[in-house]
């Protein structure tokens, strides 16, 4: 597809090496969009050590000389993710990597390909300009650094406590897959993908994944605490078992979390939720407040 880029810049597969360049790209991108980056370098590091994705031939890198100036990838032919250098759009990368993915999508079999975009963003007019359409909204929330999460009582007989590595790994994934399973067009993940994303991540350490336990002793509910290069306190997973929902669970893990989290010394603290989940309103109501909006967009190919 070179020929169709602007002149002057060429493509290829990503290679490890571009880690950094790639980084710079999408926290740069973030922060023109959003004012504010919320990606880490380990995030992408997690995602290229998936076992069902493939750099050399699920990645692509725009160059202006030996300049990374754009970038995209696609996941199981289905979720896609782009950025262009703020300084460098406007020039047709934006729709030559939207067109890349939509074919490497094909490549790979898929039937739908997409990709979150912060609401208002070119980003998102480029894509709806293509005929993407909203498949869910999603939403970062904060709680401000002079806000205390009210303690939530736990049912009589809960506990919460830390990860034991080796003994509770698979119970947890399958707590959080089971949760996540439930939403609409969610392409199931394996255990090595999820831990690869957490238990594997630089730097993260069993207290980090909470766990919610009943009078059986069975774990019930996670939540996994990130902490990021700024100092925020954030909760990646959140998610409860089916059958224990409405007994303040989930606020409860959320106020452990976000409690350790302070005595980590974290200045601030995030979680995302989106329109599949119905939980918008519970996070509200212990104090959170939106900051971001984002689409989910997709099309048909």
């Amino acid at each position: 597809m070179d020929i169709d880029l602007p002149p002057g810049l060429t493509s290829r597969p990503l290679v490890p090496g571009d880690l950094d360049a790639v980084f710079v790209v999408f926290s740069e991108a973030e922060l023109a969009d959003t004012g504010k980056p919320g990606i880490e370098v380990e995030d992408i590091e997690g995602d290229w050590a998936r076992t069902n994705f493939d750099l050399s031939s699920q990645s692509v890198g725009v160059f202006e000389g030996e300049r990374l100036v754009g970038t995209a990838e696609v996941a199981d032919g289905r979720r896609a993710d782009a950025a262009v250098l703020p300084s460098h759009q406007g020039r047709g990368i934006g729709s030559w990597l939207a067109r890349w993915s939509e074919e490497q999508a094909k490549r790979d079999g898929g039937t739908l390909v997409g990709q979150s975009r912060f609401g208002g963003s070119p980003g998102e007019t480029l894509l709806r300009g293509r005929g993407y359409e909203t498949l869910w909204t999603s939403w970062v929330l904060e709680l401000s650094p002079e806000k205390e999460v009210a303690e939530q009582p736990l049912p009589r007989g809960y506990s919460i406590r830390g990860l034991v590595p080796g003994q509770d790994d698979h119970i947890a994934y399958q707590v959080v897959e089971d949760a996540f399973n439930e939403w609409p067009n969610r392409n199931p993940q394996t255990f090595d993908d999820w831990s690869v994303r957490l238990l594997r991540r630089r730097g993260f350490e069993p207290w980090q994944m909470r766990l919610a336990i009943d009078h059986s002793n069975e774990v019930v509910g996670v939540a996994a605490l990130l902490i990021d290069s700024a100092g925020q306190a954030y909760i990646d997973q959140l998610a409860v078992r089916g059958d224990q929902r409405g007994l303040g669970l989930a606020r409860a893990l959320m106020a452990d979390a976000f409690r350790l989290g302070r005595e980590k010394s974290a200045v601030r603290f995030g979680l995302s939720t989106d329109s599949r989940t119905g939980a918008l309103g519970l996070y509200e109501k212990v104090g959170m407040h939106v900051t971001q909006t984002w689409h989910h967009l997709a099309k048909q190919i």
